[in-house]
C-alpha cells in the first residue's frame, strides 16, 4: 500500500501538471510540461551528455560528502566525550554554522581556485556542520551509566570511541548524514553554477542562459532522482548497521 502511494503521488502531480499545460493554465514557455520535458530528456540521455554531467556531479558529491562526514563524526564524538574539547570548539561551531555556505564561495574560490578542490570543499564544509552537530548530540544522549561502567573497567580512550560513543550515537549520526547529503546536493548545484564546465548544476545554468526550459527541467529532475537514490543508499546502510532500530 505504501509503495503504491509513493508511486501514485508523483504520477498524479505530473498528470495534473500536463493537464494544466494542455488547458492553458500553465505557460509552457516558462514552466513547460512533462511531455515536452520527456521529449528533451531522451536526446540528452542518448547523446551521453546527461550521463557524463551526472557522473561528474556524483563524484563531486561523494568526495565532498566523505571529506565532510569523516572529520564531522570524529570531532563530534570528541566533543561529546570531552567537556574540554566541547568548550573549546562549540563556540566556534555555533558562530560559524549560521554563515550561509554560498556566501563564502568567493573566498573558497580565491583560496582553492576554479578546480575540483573548491567544489569538494564547498560540499564538505556544508556536510561537516550537520554531521558534527548531530554526532555530538548523539554522544551526549548516551546514558551516563555506560560511560561510568566503561571508566570503572579501565576502558581506554579508543574503547570509549569505538565501543560506546560510536554505537550509541549511530542513530543521530545517520540523521546527520542524511541531512548532510541533502545539503551536498544543494551546494553542488551552486558550486557548478559559479565555477564549472561540467555537472548537473552547470547544465541547469547553461539551459537558463540559452532559455532552454526543457533541458533545465531535465537536469532538475535528474538532480531529484540523485537525491532519492542517495537517500535509499543511506537508508540501506542504516538498516545494515542498525538492524535493531528497524525491529523496534
Amino acid at each position: 500500500m505504501k509503495t503504491a502511494i509513493s508511486i501514485l503521488s508523483p504520477l498524479t502531480l505530473l498528470l495534473l501538471w500536463e493537464a494544466a499545460a494542455r488547458l492553458g493554465f500553465v505557460d509552457t514557455r516558462l514552466l513547460s510540461s512533462p511531455s515536452l520535458i520527456l521529449q528533451a530528456f531522451f536526446p540528452l540521455l542518448l547523446s551521453g551528455d546527461l550521463i557524463y554531467n551526472t557522473w561528474i556531479s556524483v563524484l563531486r558529491v561523494i568526495w565532498g560528502f566523505i571529506a565532510g562526514a569523516v572529520p564531522g563524526i570524529l570531532l563530534g564524538m570528541s566533543m561529546g566525550l570531552s567537556p574540554l574539547v566541547r568548550s573549546a570548539v562549540e563556540p566556534m561551531i555555533a558562530a560559524t554554522y549560521p554563515i550561509p555556505k554560498l556566501a563564502i564561495m568567493p573566498l573558497i574560490l580565491l583560496i582553492f581556485g576554479l578546480g575540483e578542490t573548491s567544489k569538494i570543499f564547498t560540499i564538505a564544509i556544508g556536510v561537516f556542520y550537520l554531521v558534527v552537530i548531530n554526532t555530538m548530540a548523539g554522544v551526549l544522549n548516551i546514558d551516563k551509566i555506560y560511560l561510568e561502567v566503561a571508566k570503572n573497567f579501565g576502558a581506554s580512550r579508543k574503547d570509549f570511541y569505538l565501543t560506546i560513543a560510536l554505537p550509541g550515537a549511530l542513530p543521530m549520526i545517520f540523521a546527520g548524514l542524511k541531512l548532510g547529503m541533502g545539503m551536498a546536493l544543494i551546494l553542488i548545484v551552486a558550486a557548478e553554477m559559479s565555477a564549472a564546465k561540467a555537472g548537473v548544476g552547470w547544465m541547469i545554468w547553461r539551459a537558463y542562459d540559452m532559455f532552454d526550459i526543457e533541458q533545465m527541467f531535465a537536469a532538475l529532475i535528474t538532480l531529484s532522482v540523485l537525491g532519492y537514490i542517495f537517500s535509499l543508499v543511506l537508508d540501506w546502510m542504516e538498516r545494515l548497521v542498525l538492524p535493531w532500530k528497524q525491529a523496534s
